[in-house]
């Protein structure tokens, strides 16, 4: 039983002597600070489905056959030579040595030509499919291919309409509290209705071909370059002199065994590398039918985002889909002003001097991330173990830093504080909570420790530091390694091998006290002269991020960030690029996933929400936040799919998976409230809408919440599966208890795991002669490893209810089903039970949701049904915040239609 508290009473503790002084303001409102402009839309296609197969009804199999074996078996009633069907199996399926699945992805290819959103994804172990997901095109090529389509003005149509009712809301005397989220959603509206309809091209019947590329992707860049682009107006009044120079070079595409002729197009305004474009189909719903369109798929990296995106071939050019591979984690666009923690000055005394620690020496590992128990004798469990080539000795190095699994410098401040007994009420200098923590270590995870990597697979090449010897191997003195490069990037562009990093040699360890200024100048001047401080957290925060999903299965076969992947599978050359105290924005954080083989880029920023300026490298949550998005992407839908995750509920869970994951992170075994980004942002309530809590008078987020005014946008939708997903993962620790650390440990040299209280012991299968998966003993652990196994089990575009379905079906493959009924009921709790339903879902999370409390008969008990329960606030199940509460009145106008005892409309 763990106790209760709030991290406000703790930190309302903290800081009362702080909160009887004035404080100097903020020296920048976020609401002047302007947000990145992103663009995600495309088709939702109804016959997408994400199946379970009865192993009751299947006949019995060789649990010994070769999984692609298995699945060419089940994929030849795809296979047409006739009908010019046919499929391609991706090289980057693979199998995942912890689970012992086989994770097969399939494209389609019709006439020669891929099916850009047709997949098939199998799940295979022991001979059989255990589950898949199907989006193939099943009609006919010809079929309703007069039908003319037009998804960006359809979106955009819906944003018009979302806006309008937002805007009439304003103009109704609604409680404090509801205006103000109507304010918010409004202003994230207008965001997004800006965004992505700033150039829409009128709706026409479609005329001729156009197969060049240029005039197409310059259509593109009319609607996906910010207005203030130098380039941007150029656009309308020279498109055919910039299309002529625009160099075409031709490519080869190889998918698998099939290949297809690309363009490299050099040249191209607002574009920072050359763009990858080739023909493709798209499979587009009208309402006769799905079609087939014929497009221009392109790859477009500009200074701020990198698109994946389809254009009509006909003209009028229109863009048929877009998945931006840069996901943010912005400042909301409203703050309650009521809700700002103390100054961040407040833990600064004036005049005080923060000495030097530049030779400190580590006295040991700061912050103990768990023991592994002895004493249990006669079993003996496995780790899978891959084959890994001679790496160096390597000494490791250590960081002063605020430890792992600390979220923030109040967060730090409050534990360091209590753990040495000081009362509550007492004043720190904001690097307080700071310890000398050595490197992990993993040798599993990291094989050649953080600061090592070859030679052949650095990028580096000018600066004398990183000059190469003759030995194969390269260990650096630096923020510079095989899993992340971490530096400053003040100037805010794409160059980063030669931005500053801290020369350090083993010890990582330089002041953090930067003080209140008066002006901006001076604001950003005290965060620069820190630098060395939060590159190193940085470096530190993503390392750590690194082995713990690689301990969770985040491996180079499963697509993970490394320049070299020890001949483990996957891609390599694609380590984490992350950028400290980047200069291309103010509050906000973001990471762009291109496909495995590609760096991936995480952008940190300061914060002008107090004085001195919060960093938000130094709030571990964002930081995780973001790199949780390489995970989410790279694990659904296939490490060389980046576009299962752009839009609607999917691109929702991946701002969910993050929020979950790094609030797991923090957690401890006193149970906890947590908001998301309260640090950075100077606001109690953080970044989201509600902290992550139990209690549904605190977040009373249900899964009819998405249908409110503020949730079309992918971080409102994510709060809510990530809320669902830590109410699930209470069930979990009542049932199972807490484990102080999620880190696995690290097996021996011949794969076999120390004594240890972290895995249950493993159990022998008969069947195949082999030992099971290991299972983590204790509940946050159990769900953590359940949830990332979900991940690389489900579709490509998944909903919640992929999603929810596909833990379960990753609980039935570790465990035998042990916990199905515990999800349920977690996810029965918020609205995702059994009977819950979605009526008329658009690919931007439009549509009725329908709360659902019942879970599948196998779990009932004797007890009688759960009642539906109001959502907290609102008096019946009839709010201006749902759509199937609205009518029209006399005047033709749409408004909500509210309890009686509502007078607003008298």
């Amino acid at each position: 039983m763990r106790g209760l508290s709030t991290v406000t009473l703790a930190l309302a503790g903290l800081a009362a002597h702080a909160l009887a002084h004035s404080a100097p303001p903020p020296l920048s409102p976020s609401s002047t600070v302007a947000r990145r402009k992103t663009l995600g839309f495309g088709p939702d296609l109804p016959h997408a489905r994400f199946q379970s197969v009865d192993v009751r009804t299947a006949s019995p199999v060789d649990p010994s056959k070769d999984p692609y074996a298995v699945a060419r078996d089940f994929l030849r009633p795809y296979d047409d030579f006739q009908a010019g069907r046919t499929y391609v199996i991706r090289p980057d399926s693979y199998t995942d040595r912890s689970t012992g699945v086989t994770h097969v992805y399939v494209r389609q290819v019709i006439g020669g030509i891929e099916v850009t959103n047709a997949h098939i994804n199998l799940n295979i172990k022991d001979g059989r499919v255990l589950n898949f997901g199907d989006s193939f095109f099943a009609g006919q090529t010809d079929q309703n291919s007069h039908v003319p389509v037009h998804p960006h003005a359809d979106h955009c149509a819906q944003l018009s309409t979302a806006l309008h009712h937002h805007r009439f809301l304003l103009q109704v005397p609604l409680p404090s509290h509801d205006r103000t989220r109507v304010a918010h959603g409004l202003a994230n509206l207008e965001h997004i209705h800006v965004s992505n309809c700033a150039n829409v091209p009128a709706f026409s019947v479609p005329g001729e071909l156009d197969m060049d590329p240029r005039r197409p992707l310059l259509a593109f860049l009319a609607s996906a370059l910010p207005e203030n682009h130098p380039e941007f107006s150029a656009l309308g009044d020279r498109l055919e002199e910039h299309a002529s120079n625009i160099i075409m070079t031709p490519e080869n595409h190889l998918l698998g065994d099939h290949a297809s002729l690309a363009m490299s197009l050099s040249n191209v305004p607002g574009a920072v590398s050359d763009v990858k474009a080739r023909i493709v189909w798209v499979q587009v719903p009208t309402e006769y039918g799905v079609k087939l369109e014929l497009v221009h798929r392109f790859e477009v990296e500009l200074e701020h985002s990198w698109y994946e995106t389809t254009v009509t071939t006909t003209v009028p050019h229109r863009i048929v889909s877009v998945v931006d591979w840069a996901s943010d984690s912005p400042m909301p666009m409203s703050i309650i002003e009521d809700y700002h923690l103390p100054n961040l000055g407040a833990f600064v005394p004036p005049g005080s001097v923060f000495d030097t620690v530049a030779s400190a020496h580590p006295k040991g590992n700061g912050r103990r991330l768990g023991k592994a128990l002895a004493g249990k004798k006669g079993f003996k469990s496995y780790a899978p173990t891959p084959k890994k080539p001679h790496v160096p000795e390597f000494n490791k190095a250590s960081y002063l830093v605020f430890p792992f699994g600390v979220n923030d410098p109040v967060e730090a401040a409050v534990r360091k504080a209590a753990s040495h007994g000081e009362p509550p009420g007492g004043k720190y200098p904001l690097g307080y909570g700071r310890d000398i923590v050595k490197e992990l270590g993993d040798t599993l995870a990291s094989p050649a420790g953080w600061h090592t990597l070859p030679c052949s697979n650095d990028p580096s090449n000018e600066d004398d530091d990183f000059t190469c010897s003759e030995s194969y191997w390269r260990t650096t003195k630096t923020t510079w390694g095989n899993n992340v490069f971490a530096h400053e990037n003040w100037e805010g562009r794409n160059n980063w091998i030669s931005n500053e990093r801290p020369l350090a040699g083993s010890v990582f360890a330089y002041p953090y006290s930067p003080r209140p200024a008066d002006d901006e100048d001076e604001s950003m001047e005290q965060a620069k002269a820190h630098v060395n401080a939060t590159v190193s957290q940085l470096f530190y925060t993503s390392n750590m991020a690194h082995d713990l999903f690689y301990r969770y299965g985040f491996t180079e076969a499963a697509g993970n960030f490394q320049q070299f992947n020890f001949e483990r599978g996957g891609e390599e050359n694609d380590a984490v690029i992350a950028n400290a105290q980047d200069g291309s924005g103010f509050n906000n954080a973001n990471f762009m996933t291109p496909p495995d083989g590609t760096n991936g880029r995480c952008r940190m920023y300061l914060w002008t929400t107090d004085s001195p300026y919060p960093d938000g490298d130094m709030e571990a949550g964002i930081v995780i936040h973001e790199l949780t998005h390489g995970l989410s992407t790279r694990l659904t839908g296939g490490p060389k799919n980046s576009g299962c995750l752009g839009w609607g509920e999917s691109g929702g869970m991946g701002e969910g998976w993050g929020d979950y994951i790094a609030t797991s992170v923090r957690s401890t075994s006193t149970y906890t409230d947590y908001p998301m980004g309260a640090w950075a942002a100077n606001r109690a309530d953080g970044i989201r809408n509600y902290p992550y809590s139990t209690d549904t008078e605190i977040n009373p987020s249900m899964y009819d919440t998405l249908d409110k005014p503020g949730y079309w946008g992918v971080h409102a939708i994510g709060e809510v599966w990530a809320e669902m997903l830590w109410v699930v993962q209470q069930r979990f620790i009542a049932k199972y208890g807490f484990s102080e650390t999620l880190f696995p440990p690290v097996p021996d040299a011949d794969g076999t795991l120390p004594p240890n209280d972290f895995y249950s012991p493993q159990t022998f299968n008969p069947l195949t002669g082999s030992s099971n998966p290991l299972v983590p003993k204790h509940g946050n652990t159990l769900l953590m490893q359940l949830v990332v196994n979900g991940m690389k089990m489900q579709p490509c575009s998944p909903s919640f209810f992929d999603a929810r379905a596909a833990i379960i079906e990753a609980d039935k493959v570790l465990t035998g089903g042990e916990n199905v009924c515990d999800i349920w009921e977690g996810f029965a709790e918020r609205g995702l039970g059994h009977d819950a339903t979605v009526v008329g879902s658009t690919p931007w999370g439009g549509g009725v949701r329908a709360n659902g409390f019942k879970v599948p008969s196998q779990c009932r008990s004797g007890e009688p049904e759960p009642e539906p329960k109001p959502t907290p606030g609102e008096p019946d199940d009839c709010s201006p915040f749902d759509p199937r509460c609205w009518f029209k009145n006399r005047s033709a106008k749409w408004v909500p239609r509210l309890p009686w005892g509502y007078n607003y409309y008298n």
